[in-house]
């Protein structure tokens, strides 16, 4: 492990905690948030995996050939982050048995579409100054009990584990505007109630901790997303924000949105989340940015 450990830069260490928090990530979504190129992002992506810090497949398409590479930990890797993070190291079965349901994993396509939410904010941020993704946590991180806190010494804040479970949570800031964000990525899974019914536990988050943060929904469908704010509009006004826009849910292949079926216009397909495509219920005016949202500022950690 100290060999291996000897050739790992800054970045690769991001790159491993990612894979640690998140479990999979594809060789572009890689590229895009951390690299100047899909080039040299490859090889030092085929560098790490013979390190034995990183392990690829590449799952099969229904119509023949197969996907781009993707990336999970391997159980040397997966020591390394908990040894770096001053945790307790998992056996190597553990690890091992992580890495084979991470690739037969049958969600997959929802954990990537997640993923690339935010790899695209990271690649935003990547290449623009003045753009930070300062938080990125998983489900697991967002449901532990004392995860979010108001100050130190609110022990009631400490002891209160959240009820809900987004699929993400960031902070990310843009021109000395930060927002706080929880993000429920939708596949059309569930049905819009179902999505709406969510809502009053993030609004019992809000009592809890005063943190009063919006919740994207990110839909892949522009009549579906229409269909939601009219759904929101006949219930009782949500205690928290609620914004949404329109992408792919499949990060792999994706099938373009109809646009002309948007009632807001300007939020093209596969169009970066930082920018302004955000539909802010209630709000009469244009889309907004992701910064400009509202809400309160994130707490300091």
């Amino acid at each position: 492990m100290l060999a291996a450990a000897a050739h790992l830069t800054d970045r690769d260490h991001t790159l491993l905690g990612w894979l640690a928090d998140h479990g999979v990530l594809t060789t572009v979504q890689i590229a895009a948030a951390l690299f100047p190129s899909l080039d040299f992002a490859q090889r030092r992506l085929r560098t790490l995996t013979g390190l034995e810090l990183l392990a690829r497949f590449r799952p099969l398409k229904l119509d023949g050939g197969s996907h781009p590479y993707h990336y999970v930990l391997a159980p040397l890797g997966a020591h390394l982050v908990a040894v770096h993070r001053g945790e307790p190291p998992p056996r190597p079965a553990q690890a091992r048995a992580r890495m084979r349901a991470l690739t037969a994993r049958a969600n997959l396509p929802h954990l990537l579409g997640v993923n690339q939410f935010f790899t695209d904010l990271a690649a935003h941020a990547r290449t623009h100054p003045n753009a930070h993704l300062h938080r990125w946590w998983p489900t697991t991180t967002c449901t532990r009990m004392g995860a979010f806190t108001k100050d130190d010494d609110d022990a009631l804040v400490r002891a209160y584990r959240p009820l809900m479970r987004p699929d993400g949570h960031g902070v990310y800031s843009e021109h000395s505007r930060t927002v706080a964000f929880f993000l429920e990525h939708d596949t059309g899974s569930e049905d819009l109630p179902r999505l709406v019914a969510k809502l009053p536990r993030y609004g019992a988050f809000t009592q809890a901790t005063g943190h009063r943060w919006p919740v994207l929904f990110h839909l892949h469908d522009p009549v579906r997303e229409d269909h939601l704010h009219r759904l929101l509009a006949r219930e009782a006004p949500p205690v928290v924000p609620v914004a949404t826009t329109v992408g792919t849910h499949d990060p792999i292949s994706y099938v373009a949105a109809t646009a002309a079926t948007d009632p807001h216009p300007g939020c093209p397909p596969r169009a970066c989340p930082a920018e302004a495509h955000w539909w802010l219920h209630g709000h009469p005016g244009a889309r907004l940015c992701l910064a400009d949202l509202p809400g309160t500022p994130p707490a300091p950690r």
